[in-house]
This record gives C-alpha cells, structure tokens and sequence, in this order.
C-alpha cells in the first residue's frame, strides 16, 4: 500500500501581459496570456516493502520471470533453490490440486503459483483468515507466463482442508 502526500502545490498561472511591454503605453488589440507551471513536490510515505521467500527449482523460468514481477511490485523476494518442492508444498497446506510450479510465503501467508502482486497486497492488506492464495497450473498470461496468449485463470484460497474459493478473477 502506497500512501501519497503532496508537499507542495501545482498551480498554473496565466499572467496577461497586454500592459507587460517596455512602453506601458503600447497597447495591443488582444491580451496575451503565458503559463508557467509550478514544479510538484511529492513525498511518499510506503510501508516497508513486504519480503516474500520463494522457493523454486534453480532451472525454472518462469518462476524467475515471476519474481521480476514481485520486484517491479515492491516485494523484496528471497528465492530459495530447491531440486524437490513437495516437502514445501506439504508444510505449508499446498493440496495436489492447487499445485503450480513455485511455492512462496509472505507474512504468514502462502502464495502457491503465479499470483499477481496486487492480489498479494490486497489479500496482505485484507487479512482474510486463509492459509493462502494460489494459481494452480501456469495458465498463459498470468505473471511469468507472459506469451502470445492470456487464458483467463482464477486466483483462489485455500484452508486447511483443501477448501478453495475464488478470491480474484482474472
């Protein structure tokens, strides 16, 4: 979440210099009006950038494309390299049918697959009481699985028990 205050004024100013001339005496048939703009100072107050640890295979593309997206988003990502992701997966509550490609933690929260960042900060945000979001498979389209093609996906909760609503189409 971003939080924008604005420090100093915008203002355009139109100035009618008819009389504005070397000879005050000079007048002109129409007036003649300049803008000058006036710079804008802004400050943003942001909350610390959330880090979110993502654990992936060292070879997969796409999770790194997903963790570019993450970082353009403001997380700060720590990926953790693993041959074998099904011991994170069963930690963490990730059910074979919600199963994608990486599996990421952030401030309690599980991210299984390629979930949009603003998804993330909207549910980090919100704080539903689930133990995740997640975008099974790697539908084309979706953060890190940019191509020719944009299928429509959803992103879903899940709980403990495997149940799973959609929390954001897409």
């Amino acid at each position: 979440m971003r939080y924008v205050r604005i420090i100093g004024l915008t203002a355009t100013m139109a100035f009618a210099l008819s009389a504005c001339t070397s000879d005050r005496n000079e007048t002109k048939s129409s007036q003649t009006f300049e803008t000058q703009s006036v710079p804008i100072v802004v400050a943003t107050n942001t909350l610390p950038a959330p880090t979110i640890e993502v654990y992936k295979d060292a070879s997969c593309g796409c999770c790194k494309e997903w963790i570019k997206h993450l970082e353009q988003n403001g997380f700060k990502v720590e990926a953790i390299d693993m041959p074998d992701l099904s011991a994170v997966k069963t930690k963490y509550g990730v059910k074979p049918e919600i199963q994608a490609c990486h599996t990421a933690v952030v401030n309690g929260y599980v991210v299984e697959g390629h979930v949009p960042a603003d998804v993330i900060l909207k549910m980090l945000k919100d704080k539903p009481a689930i133990v995740g979001l997640a975008v099974p498979g790697m539908p084309m389209g979706s953060p890190g699985m940019e191509g020719p093609t944009k299928e429509r996906y959803d992103v879903l909760t899940f709980d403990r028990a495997g149940r799973t609503t959609v929390y954001a189409p897409r």
